[in-house]
């Protein structure tokens, strides 16, 4: 009762404050932090995006570094993101749960958390940019890097549950700056473990003030005014009151931890990834006779040295880094939600996390492709528009779908409003796991996190915050270092205890728990 007493009280405050005078303390706050941290975020963001040139082509060190961990990780566990899907899928459907493992949510729920935080307004938007700037052969190798990306997912996964740490109220903490510090204390690094770990979590938690929190609420907001009617809505000046009442949404939501959280997820993803996929393939079902010259302008875009962006390398580079972006694969993120399952064996979540670049680049980014890549052999001009960018982003996206039915932007919007709101939702718990590596788990300082963070959340729809966005844009991405470094230090303890796991089901000490569950020798 004082905590929604306290809650209330601080939200009455800014709610008055921003009725009296909204555009002033809006524009303020914006001036202000713009001004004090513009050379900080053009120092910041010139060296996270460092480009090296290759044959003409700007390759970003931090990409080719994640891309570098990828190949590592399959390479070296020999390709489990094909040996183990089929496994996967049976730990999803609860083939090999017995409910008794230490954790808080299932391998489902962490699932559809972790696939919360990823799947987002870059999904839609994110396509027709890449093809701007790669041409369609950039949609191949976005394909390439997120079949990759899955087995980064399983080191990173696998880790996260095998050092998190279980607290004193039955919670559990963990991700990258669990595994660095002790994963590196165990192989006899205890003062790099030490130095990665805390620069992760200062970086997580920073990071998600912006790519999952400020920047999910403007997007939710411009979402929402083409749903009311744009700049003649009620809400068209009124930012600042969207943002209040979305953000009290998501504090009732995260002030649970991550039972709640889960359980929101699992509700939400399926709904807003069903809404989604079943209208773009609609819209593919449509153009249907254009699919095949659709995929032969992908290809063709994927190998010629002619394609856009500087040939082949140049569709490579931006397919690569869109599938990045995308799927955070190699950032450590969604571990901290993957750390959270309940299971005994560290390696299942390894194996269940595999399906989240699965749902998130090969499916629907390769649907949203198939949406734009048809629409551009139907329409000329729309492709004219798309690569000579005239048209982007989500608007290119919403061309796309409304030329077949007008009131799909309604649908869009909609879907783009609940990925926001999703995104915010699981950054908020990426975010508290580092501020309690950092400050410590009690329950007044998470309290303290979960109120900055809805009052960012607050303001996000309503001032731009450009140099705040860049510095969390790059702390969020420079935090792969640390982390991939950590992914090859500590691969040998994830083959290790993928090579027992196997055993242990050959032998039958792992058992299915459903009676018609069997496993073919195929899985391992």
């Amino acid at each position: 009762m004082k905590l929604k007493k306290h809650f209330f009280s601080a939200w009455l405050i800014l709610f008055t404050v921003l009725t009296t005078h909204s555009q002033a303390f809006a524009q303020g706050i914006d001036d202000a932090i713009n001004n004090a941290l513009t050379p900080v975020s053009n120092l910041l963001v010139s060296f996270v995006f460092f480009k090296v040139n290759v044959a003409g082509v700007g390759i970003p060190l931090v990409v080719a570094w994640l891309v570098a961990g990828s190949v590592f990780c399959t390479v070296y566990l020999e390709y489990i993101n094909i040996r183990g899907f089929k496994h996967a899928l049976r730990l999803i459907k609860g083939d090999f749960s017995d409910g008794k493992g230490k954790g808080e949510i299932s391998h489902f729920n962490a699932l559809c958390t972790a696939v919360s935080g990823t799947v987002g307004i870059g999904n839609i938007a994110g396509i027709p940019i890449a093809i701007a700037a790669g041409g369609p052969g950039a949609v191949f190798w976005m394909l390439v890097a997120g079949f990759l990306g899955m087995s980064t997912k399983f080191v990173e996964c696998t880790l996260a549950v095998m050092f998190r740490k279980e607290n004193a109220d039955g919670t559990v903490s963990g991700g990258p700056m669990y595994y660095l510090t002790q994963g590196l204390a165990k192989i006899g690094r205890p003062k790099m473990g030490k130095a990665l770990g805390g620069f992760y979590a200062f970086g997580i938690l920073f990071g998600c003030l912006g790519i999952g929190n400020m920047f999910q609420s403007n997007q939710a907001y411009s979402q929402f005014l083409v749903v009311t009617g744009g700049e003649v809505s009620f809400f068209a000046d009124k930012g600042w009151l969207f943002g209040l009442l979305f953000a009290m949404i998501v504090f009732f939501v995260i002030i649970g931890g991550i039972k709640s959280i889960a359980r929101v997820a699992s509700k939400l993803v399926p709904f807003m990834a069903i809404l989604y996929i079943v209208t773009a393939l609609v819209v593919i079902f449509m153009n249907a006779k254009y699919i095949p010259a659709a995929i032969s302008m992908i290809l063709d875009g994927a190998f010629n040295g002619k394609a856009l962006g500087g040939g082949m390398l140049g569709a490579i580079v931006v397919g690569f880094q869109r599938a990045v972006f995308s799927n955070e694969a190699g950032l450590g993120s969604a571990a901290i939600a993957h750390s959270a399952v309940q299971t005994k064996e560290p390696i299942t979540e390894g194996f269940v996390s595999i399906l989240e670049p699965t749902l998130d680049t090969l499916i629907v980014l390769a649907i949203t492709s198939l949406v734009i890549t048809t629409s551009m052999v139907a329409d000329p001009i729309f492709a004219s528009n798309l690569l000579g960018n005239t048209l982007t982003g989500m608007a290119a996206s919403s061309a796309a779908f409304t030329a077949h039915f007008p009131f799909a932007k309604y649908l869009l919007s909609a879907a783009g409003m609940l990925f926001a709101l999703s995104t915010a939702l699981a950054w908020s718990y990426y975010g508290l796991n580092g501020w309690t590596y950092i400050f410590g788990d009690n329950k007044k300082g998470k309290i303290l996190y979960n109120f900055i963070f809805c009052i960012c959340f607050a303001l996000g729809s309503s001032i731009q915050l450009g140099s705040l966005m860049d510095i969390s844009d790059a702390l969020v991405f420079l935090i792969c270092v640390p982390n991939v470094l950590g992914l090859f230090m500590l691969a040998p303890m994830v083959k290790a205890e993928l090579n027992i796991y196997w055993e242990k089901v050959k032998t039958g000490k792992i058992r299915p728990t459903m009676a018609n569950s069997g496993l073919g020798k195929a899985e391992a």
